[in-house]
């Protein structure tokens, strides 16, 4: 049978996703879970390898087993700075590389900025672009299509929802950085249009990995999902923005 689980991690606490030798990672720990359970698998694949920083609320994994356990109390019960909350039976050629939506947050501490010049740079965004000057292409299709780009404040932060198919490597940190610099009036939206149709070359920085969260990744299907691991993972999110406030 095929399984697909949905778990949370906070970056901090590890050297990225991708398994490195040596180094403590999200799939790495995640492996070792699996090996400490005896939950013998094949076919493991992952949704999305973040960044060395950046956390995680909806990741998913998929792998075959015979394990008859349950498998969330099973992995739970072996990591650490982990915490898988849903599961779900899926067709034996599922791949969770290929989701319908993913769906990213960024939390930004407001230091007094132009909220109001972020929204409306930001609806540049939405739609299909060639997004060159706002990721790593690498070789990559640089047109990408954003479903929606969304700005709302909450207490000290600023909230930057941001969803798509699929992304470009560190496109949400960069275009997060050019809104940020359109709030303190140091970008102007002519510049970020002729970016977006690459007429020339930009570079706009890069926002901070900690403050970018893999909030969702969806699919046609539904997860059965344990509520008391998502309390969890709330209560660890709520520790996690008051540490981005103290660092700013």
């Amino acid at each position: 049978m095929r399984f697909a689980s949905k778990f949370a991690y906070d970056g901090k606490f590890f050297f990225g996703y991708a398994k490195q030798p040596k180094l403590r990672t999200v799939e790495g720990e995640i492996i070792n879970a699996l090996k400490k359970t005896k939950i013998a698998y094949e076919n493991f694949g992952s949704a999305s390898r973040t960044d060395r920083g950046v956390s995680a609320l909806g990741n998913v994994i998929s792998f075959n087993t015979d394990f008859k356990g349950n498998i969330l109390s099973a992995l739970n019960a072996n990591v650490k700075d982990v915490w898988f909350y849903a599961v779900s039976k899926v067709d034996e050629k599922f791949n969770p590389r290929y989701a319908k939506e993913r769906w990213y947050g960024y939390f930004l501490f407001n230091s007094g900025l132009d909220v109001d010049k972020m929204k409306k740079a930001s609806e540049l965004f939405v739609g299909t672009h060639d997004f060159s000057n706002f990721a790593r292409i690498e070789n990559k299709n640089p047109v990408r299509k954003i479903n929606s780009l969304k700005i709302k404040e909450k207490g000290d932060f600023i909230i930057i929802d941001i969803k798509a198919e699929s992304f470009l490597w560190n496109m949400v940190r960069r275009i997060v950085s050019v809104l940020e610099k359109a709030g303190r009036n140091e970008t102007k939206i002519d510049v970020i249009k002729d970016a977006l149709e690459f007429k020339e070359r930009f570079d706009f920085g890069s926002a901070k990995s900690e403050g970018l969260i893999l909030m969702d990744v969806k699919y046609d299907f539904d997860f059965d999902k344990d509520e008391r691991v998502i309390e969890k993972v709330k209560q660890n999110l709520s520790k996690r923005l008051q540490i981005l406030k103290a660092e700013e």
